[in-house]
């Protein structure tokens, strides 16, 4: 029977890789990977000689299927790595991991390293609660509205990936929308110079301008939440849910598309919940009471 394995390769240091992880590398018959030049590297390091191919960002979405249909036809074993750290996570590997469930193929985890669980296990918050948002949007604004939403979440930490080129523009956005947001911040981790810096936002983002060395490593940003807070919106103050739902259905969404606009504007989902099925039974009344005029 055909398998895919999910495997987990370092994020820096090559001894976190597992036995069971060299195992599987060994002896699958394929290997779909994010950067094969990458991976050759790794698999050199631990002889190992299985054949590789790409599965990346730009044609997994066309490679995923073909692939899976050979690993029925000739009862293949195909392990999929990234460059460093956990597929499907962030990275490459979550569409062929559906295809080939959705096929039958028994998809199985080789876990391993994963910059997100490094990081909140060295930030010192209390991480009992978190939700993970990979990279954030690069535009001012967009980052603005993003960054509101999920302060608004609920989650009272949220994890981050960034480039080091653009860390510090991103802290500095940090520190002027999120008032009381404390940061962890981690870079080369498992590498010889990891370093791992910790305060408020405005604290984080002065260590980073005095370090000469702060563009160089990727980041992994855990942010502390739970004394950030917001001034409430305008249009949150001078109108309800209920209110800015009946707008939205004037306008032409339905009650779906209206919950999902004034969840993207960082209203909680609960809430959201709430009024839209309020909104749903005033509905209702109003056509049972013209059915029974009628």
């Amino acid at each position: 029977m055909a398998r895919l394995f999910v495997v987990a390769t370092p994020i820096g240091n090559l001894s976190d890789i597992s036995p069971r992880a060299l195992e599987t590398l060994k002896n699958c018959d394929l290997i779909a990977a994010e950067d094969t030049r990458v991976t050759r590297a790794l698999l050199n390091h631990f002889d190992i000689a299985t054949p590789c191919e790409s599965n990346h960002q730009h044609n997994e979405d066309n490679r995923a299927r073909p692939l899976v249909e050979r690993m029925l036809e000739n009862d293949l074993d195909v392990a999929v790595v990234t460059d460093a750290g956990t597929p499907c996570i962030s990275d490459p590997g979550a569409i062929l991991a559906r295809e080939a469930a959705q096929a039958g193929i028994e998809v199985l985890a080789v876990p391993g390293p994963t910059a997100m669980a490094s990081a909140l296990s060295v930030s010192g918050f209390d991480t009992r609660e978190f939700a993970f948002y990979g990279f954030l949007p690069r535009q001012k604004k967009d980052l603005q509205e993003k960054l509101r939403a999920i302060a608004r979440s609920g989650v009272p930490i949220g994890v981050v990936h960034e480039s080091p080129h653009r860390v510090i523009d991103l802290v500095r956005v940090i520190a002027q929308t999120l008032p009381g947001c404390r940061i962890s911040a981690s870079c080369d981790l498992t590498k010889l110079y990891e370093k791992t810096i910790r305060g408020t936002a405005e604290e984080v983002l002065a260590m980073l301008l005095a370090n000469e060395k702060a563009e160089k490593g990727e980041y992994c940003l855990v942010l502390d939440l739970h004394d950030v807070k917001l001034e409430d919106e305008q249009q949150t103050v001078n109108a309800s849910l209920e209110a800015r739902i009946f707008e939205r259905l004037m306008a032409g969404d339905d009650l779906r598309e209206a919950g999902e606009a004034l969840m993207a504007q960082g209203e909680r989902r609960n809430e959201v919940y709430r009024a839209k099925t309020a909104v749903q039974r005033f509905l209702e009344d109003m056509m049972e009471e013209e059915e029974s005029d009628d």
